[in-house]
């Protein structure tokens, strides 16, 4: 799983069944060229307009090493400038990308993978080694998605996790350069699906090594074997891509140049976009969302992107289930997306956001497992209180870490005024901090209480749930229980997907319904402007939030 910025849902699918700063930006660019998946092969077409796309992002990279990459930006970036054995088509399926052909033997345990003549943009061949270099070297590096790995039911990956085994252990093989074996330990409905994911991307040994510790840090210490390069990269202002003409598929590559600029102020963007310096902007505030509704740029989508408290247990009061409890009822969560936000938002009880998995049944798994610790103020109140006095407190002053983002500010503040108005005794302190800064007091548990959020790598409610386990890389909230983790196992082994889907239900009830353990607040939603210049522009729920290479500009 990933920290998320930003994501787009427009669509259900059962798909698993069976900165605020612009100085020293430029935004002169330049360009030509056209292409999708839907239609490939008009590029030979003759076209005035510049294929340059001028966009803008809420947050910086913040790396571009495959074994280190936890958040939706980095992520981004990677899905443009690299390329695995598959990609994400426009259906967000797995497709052949580096893999030109694909064999699974009659145990689906052994999958061959025949690699098409690619090149890295230095010249260097894409061979087969470079995967296994890559994948081993995540394991290795004890990177946040080593655990896709094990996800992926590749062979000995468990066990490289736990100790017991070497990354060099891990069940891929380079038989020659053209030909790559992976052995699973379980027939895996994941493996295909995880595949285009950043964990699984090749590596070029020689290029790493010799970056060392700078490699991913700078757009000069990267390689690319993707649609584009990274051609600049101005730390927390701007970045851009170029087409890639080493590229297998550059002939089906429309887009010249790719402006991305760090704009945190959603008036700030907008400005830029009534200018014609941006061609698309995202996460207006209400005020400004309705200024533009019912215009042809306006859009307002609902997206898989879940927002939620952290309660640190080294926080004695956060101990007390009752106090956990009372936070999460206190606070009014269709006033917060409908009036608040005004964005598309809207309130969440559980985990897995809505219209995002359906069952073997196709029944939304927000649906079957209902509203989770939903409450009024009255219980919230009767809680709350009956915590304090097993605590022998009379009230609480703690403190909440906040991105800087508009929507994470406005948030806040309506927390605070509710936690405060709700809960007698209680008072919050707001601290607001970069994005990349908040992620990293998370991992140090350098925070009372944190406003996090968290995006889908993958379409199925486990990524939403096994981030949870005992130690896990993306738990930091040091949440445990032995039924929890069990569970999550046993899941990971059940090829019977009805049985599969009923531990996913329970695992939810666990932390949620039983424990308490996570406040969810609500699905984020966005309200974008887009000029209907641009065509072919994929937008995935989970995994990388966009694909470039079938963009082009009309």
């Amino acid at each position: 799983m990933r920290v998320a910025s930003k994501r787009f849902l427009c669509f259900v699918t059962a798909a698993l069944v069976s900165g605020v700063a612009l100085a020293g930006c430029n935004f002169g660019s330049a360009g030509k060229n056209d292409a999708s998946p839907a239609n490939e092969g008009k590029q030979g077409e003759a076209s005035a307009v510049k294929q340059v796309l001028n966009v803008s992002e809420g947050a910086e990279i913040a790396t571009l090493d495959v074994a280190q990459i936890s958040d939706a930006v980095s992520s981004t970036v990677l899905n443009n400038i690299n390329e695995g054995l598959f990609r994400f088509d426009d259906k967000h399926q797995p497709i052949l990308a580096i893999a030109q052909e694909h064999k699974t033997s009659e145990d689906a345990l052994t999958h061959t993978f025949l690699l098409r003549d690619a090149k890295w943009a230095n010249g260097d061949p894409v061979t087969a080694q470079d995967f296994e270099y890559g994948w081993k070297r995540v394991l290795r590096e004890v990177g946040p998605f080593g655990v896709f790995f094990e996800m992926a039911g590749i062979a000995n990956a468990d066990k490289i996790l736990q100790g017991e085994k070497k990354p060099d252990d891990l069940g891929i093989k380079a038989i020659d350069a053209k030909t790559l074996e992976v052995k699973l330990d379980r027939a895996n409905p994941l493996f295909l699906p995880l595949l285009p994911l950043a964990p699984f991307l090749p590596q070029n040994e020689k290029f790493v090594e010799k970056a060392g510790d700078k490699y991913g840090l700078e757009y000069d210490q990267v390689l690319a074997n993707g649609p584009f390069v990274l051609n600049d990269w101005k730390h927390e202002q701007s970045w851009q891509y170029k087409k890639n003409e080493s590229y297998w598929d550059a002939a089906n590559v429309q887009l010249d140049e790719i402006n991305v600029y760090i704009v945190k102020e959603p008036s700030a963007a907008v400005n830029l976009y009534e200018t014609g310096k941006l061609d698309r902007v995202t996460g207006l505030t209400s005020s400004l969302a309705d200024a533009y509704k019912g215009k042809e740029d306006y859009q307002k989508v609902a997206t898989p992107t879940t927002i939620f408290m952290r309660l640190n247990p080294d926080v004695a009061a956060f101990q007390n289930e009752n106090i956990r409890r009372a936070i999460g009822m206190a606070i009014d969560k269709e006033s917060l997306t409908d009036v608040v936000l005004n964005d598309g938002s809207i309130p969440l009880y559980g985990l897995v956001p809505a219209a995002f998995s359906l069952s073997p049944d196709m029944k939304d798994y927000r649906v079957l497992n209902g509203q989770l610790n939903k409450g009024t103020v009255e219980e919230a109140k009767t809680l709350w209180q009956k915590g304090l006095a097993e605590i022998g407190q009379s009230g609480l002053a703690t403190s909440m870490i906040v991105a800087d983002q508009e929507y994470m500010r406005q948030t806040s503040e309506y927390l605070k005024a509710q936690l405060e108005t709700n809960l007698p005794g209680f008072k919050l302190k707001l601290k607001t901090v970069p994005f990349q800064q908040r992620i990293k007091q998370e991992k140090a548990f350098e925070y009372e209480i944190a406003l996090s959020t968290w995006g889908p790598d993958y379409i199925d409610p486990m990524t939403y749930l096994d981030m949870w386990v005992t130690g896990g890389p993306a738990n930091r909230m040091k949440y445990s229980n032995p039924q929890f983790d069990q569970l999550v196992a046993q899941a990971n082994k059940e090829l019977d997907p009805r049985k599969r889907y009923d531990i996913l239900l329970q695992l939810e009830k666990i932390i949620i319904e039983k424990d308490a353990a996570v406040v969810p607040l609500y699905q984020y939603g966005e309200v974008i402007l887009q000029s209907q210049k641009i065509k072919g522009l994929i937008w995935h729920p989970s995994g990388p939030e966009f694909t470039y290479k079938w963009t082009h500009m009309e």
